[in-house]
């Protein structure tokens, strides 16, 4: 098949970022709500774990399906399949029952979970030359996303009266706009797959990036990252009602937190592309959340400080992570197998962060253990960044 080439112009960075920020309101949405559903469907911190970790588990087990799925059909009716799963995921969530919640949580976990790896491959094919402003576009759309959900979601309730279920739905307007514009992309004769290496089959490409222990450093960064981003925006917010706060200044300390990690989405690939090593950038940014995550155990009364520089750091660690998916690689296709990669193993390692923080709250009946389990996390986080920020390529 010969690859077709069209121009790019801002309705392809338009549809990217409209894409981008759909990834992330069906899940931080349930945050500023989790302890209203944990009432209403009876059910324990823990459970409320498993509830906010079931995106995270489906964002790693449907990541070595995206590339698949991408060379089968095309990057863009993928993508555009995903955001009516999503569709289709906030739908279910109305239905009044804890299975349809479990269920429709299931859906847009798998969307996301699509779209995550979907997204970076598409931006190395189309903006090969601009990867570190696009991941900084997309990367601030995810943190954007989130901020969104974190800070208006509550206020939505409050305004229109409506139920959690129904709350969580009006998020789903975003997720049909984004199908509505993709649609017309997906119709579009396909855009060839790049082509491999000489004598690098599917399989043995597939198999050298499993094998690479650099590739597994970028795993195990996108992995601690994930586990401090998904863990905090699932509980941030009944950490401050147990301090005494309301649920609505919970949700807009988590916006802000999320608002902040806007900048770090930004800047933080824009920097790295032009570094040959983003081990000191990387390094910075783990302090960041590791100064975070002690404040808000230590002096929680300066929550606003701790919240910002927290959400600082997680917003430049997502985009860093993305950012080194296209910096460590070559070719579109072998982008697309380490995000595969680093998203399957390292979502499977973030799922144990939520379900993790709630056991330990439950068990210990205080914040103060888990908030240390994270900053374990981020300890972990900056030896793997050290590894992943030298100058090489996978492969």
């Amino acid at each position: 098949m010969t690859t077709l080439r069209r121009p790019l112009g801002a309705g392809a960075v338009l549809a990217i970022v409209l894409a981008a920020l759909n990834l992330r309101p069906a899940v931080v949405g349930v945050s500023p709500l989790l302890g209203e559903i944990l009432a209403d469907e009876h059910l324990s911190a823990t459970a409320g774990g498993v509830l906010t970790t079931l995106p995270v588990l489906c964002f790693g087990l449907l990541a070595p399906v995206a590339p698949v799925l991408a060379r089968r059909v095309g990057l863009e009716r993928a993508l555009f399949g995903s955001l009516v799963l999503l569709c289709v995921g906030f739908a279910v969530r109305l239905v009044p029952t804890t299975g349809a919640l479990f269920a429709g949580t299931l859906a847009v976990g798998s969307a996301i979970g699509l779209g995550n790896v979907l997204l970076p491959a598409l931006i190395k094919r189309d903006f090969a030359d601009r990867v570190g402003l696009m991941t900084g576009l997309y990367s601030m759309a995810l943190s954007g996303g989130a901020a969104l959900a974190a800070g208006l979601t509550v206020p939505i309730a409050a305004a229109t009266g409506l139920d959690w279920r129904g709350t969580l739905a009006t998020w789903g307007v975003l997720a049909v706009l984004g199908a509505v514009v993709w649609a017309p992309r997906a119709l579009r004769p396909v855009v060839a797959a790049p082509v491999r290496p000489a004598g690098a089959t599917g399989a043995d490409a597939l198999r050298s990036v499993w094998r690479s222990p650099l590739a597994w450093a970028v795993t195990v960064l996108m992995g601690t990252q994930s586990m401090s981003f998904y863990s905090v925006n699932a509980w941030l917010p009944e950490i401050f009602v147990d301090t005494g706060r309301s649920v609505a200044v919970g949700g807009w300390l988590l916006a802000l937190s999320n608002l902040v990690g806007i900048a770090g989405s930004f800047v933080t690939p824009v920097l790295a592309g032009r570094m040959r090593r983003q081990r000191g950038l990387g390094l910075v940014l783990v302090g960041l959340i590791a100064t975070g995550l002690l404040g808000l155990l230590l002096a929680p009364g300066a929550a606003v400080l701790w919240v910002a520089l927290l959400g600082y750091g997680q917003g430049g660690g997502i985009s860093l992570a993305l950012t080194l998916m296209a910096l460590r690689t070559d070719t579109a296709a072998r982008t697309s197998e380490l995000s595969g990669m680093a998203q399957s193993a390292g979502y499977v390692l973030a799922a144990c962060g939520p379900l993790g923080v709630g056991f330990a709250h439950d068990s210990t009946g205080s914040w103060s253990v888990p908030l240390l389990i994270l900053v374990a996390a981020a300890a972990v986080q900056g030896v793997a960044v050290w590894f992943a920020g030298r100058d090489e390529t996978v492969g």
